[in-house]
């Protein structure tokens, strides 16, 4: 009878395995997707001081970061899934130069309305092209070493959205807020080079679809993928708690009595960078089978991360234990999505990366706007319930959508099976 369990491997057979992506390139994946993730990002701790420039009020000064979202989420419903049908090396080229663009005219803008429009196409082009680098990495990648391929990359989006906020907050002490947006300009042109000579040419899918087609398209895979549906809950969940958290901060830690500076302030990103870290080896994991159990793990975390950031306002060392737990959760289960939606259907990664990262900009969305809100009426305290009802609420979720037992088995041994091939 023939046995479903994967043995190891023995020795002989290791040269059967496909070579890996070099390291270097890895590297440069991650790096890239983190730069030009940390663009959407730059203006959370700088809410104030932008509050302050364009006479936007507390309670309503959110709608910058929102505004952000919406470009992102434009983004990924007409300009990510293009990866799927034309050639991505130069459609990643011509993004890049529009970001620079972008960046420059947000840096010049003299009202809230100009400013509003700059944030919209910052969220557009910074999307487009940190989710194309993403579903680049994916298809770049051989199917053996894909979750540890997509970890490494979307490790430098996460690390790269927490160190945002230190490098705004620092250029933004030294030469004000729109120093912050010129600099990230020449960032972006400084990655350009080694992205087009690195960036391997992949062919597009034969036969490919017509624009209106493909996006038509995203439409069936929505409906008809349940991996990606549940993923996407749990991204937007996670996501808007996730926001709601790193949106509000800036506004009780600048005022008595604490007062920090912006660079103080953004400093809080390197903790973040710890618990994102720590998390970069969910992606191996996921390659191993054992997704659903790094899920419960990190929306526990999720949730604990919580009591520790409500305690804010009798002790810093609290703060920096929720903020922890809260990366960590956060990237682990963030990993974990991809990797399990990347293996539904190998030939439409940018497409499926667009419709999971929808999830994610309509979260962040909400959740910006909500805290805002929140913090305006009920204060810190209300930001952390806030927070703990969505994390709790992404909890329940995974709990009630889980597989089975059985199939969860069924679907680790498969996957353990599928390495060793």
């Amino acid at each position: 009878m023939k046995s479903n369990l994967a043995l190891p491997p023995c020795q002989g057979d290791v040269q059967l395995r496909p070579a890996g992506m070099p390291s270097s390139l890895v590297w440069l994946f991650a790096v890239a997707s983190g730069l030009c993730v940390a663009n959407i990002y730059y203006a959370q701790p700088l809410l104030d001081a932008l509050a302050l420039n364009f006479g936007i009020s507390y309670s309503a000064v959110g709608g910058v970061v929102t505004a952000t979202q919406v470009g992102c989420a434009l983004a990924l419903l007409l300009l990510v899934p293009l990866g799927d049908i034309v050639n991505r090396r130069r459609l990643m080229a011509m993004q890049l130069l529009a970001l620079v663009s972008t960046l420059v005219a947000v840096s010049l803008a003299q009202s809230a309305t100009a400013l509003l429009t700059g944030m919209l196409a910052v969220g557009l082009l910074g999307t487009a092209m940190t989710q194309g680098l993403i579903a680049y990495a994916a298809s770049a990648a051989a199917p053996h070493e894909q979750g540890r391929v997509v970890g490494a990359a979307q490790s430098g989006v996460f690390i790269g959205l927490l160190l945002a906020r230190v490098f705004a907050g620092g250029i933004s002490d030294l030469a004000g807020w729109r120093g912050v947006y010129l600099c990230a300009a020449m960032l972006m042109l400084a990655i350009a080079l080694p992205l087009w000579r690195r960036l391997p040419t992949l062919a597009a899918t034969p036969g490919a679809l017509s624009y209106t087609g493909l996006i038509h398209s995203m439409l069936t895979l929505l409906l008809q993928e349940k991996t990606l549906q549940v993923r996407g809950v749990l991204a937007l969940l996670m996501f808007a708690a996730f926001n709601i958290f790193w949106s509000a901060l800036v506004l009780p830690l600048s005022t008595p009595p604490y007062g920090f500076s912006h660079t103080a302030i953004g400093a809080f990103g390197l903790v973040g960078a710890i618990g994102a870290l720590a998390a970069a080896r969910a992606g191996k994991w996921a390659d191993r089978g054992h997704a659903e159990r790094t899920s419960a793990l990190a929306l526990m975390s999720l949730l604990l991360a919580w009591l520790p950031l409500s305690l804010m306002e009798w002790s810093l060392w609290a703060l920096v234990v929720g903020i922890v737990l809260l990366d960590l959760g956060g990237q682990a289960l963030h990993v974990t999505n991809q990797s399990m939606i990347f293996r539904t259907r190998p030939e439409a990664h940018s497409r499926l990366v667009g419709l999971y990262m929808l999830f994610y900009a309509i979260g962040s969305g909400l959740g910006a706007l909500a805290t805002t809100a929140t913090y305006a009426h009920a204060g810190w305290q209300g930001v952390c319930l806030l927070g703990t009802v969505v994390s709790l609420l992404a909890l329940l979720f995974w709990w009630v959508t889980r597989p089975p037992l059985s199939t969860a088995v069924a679907q680790a041994l498969n996957t353990n099976e599928g390495i060793f091939k």
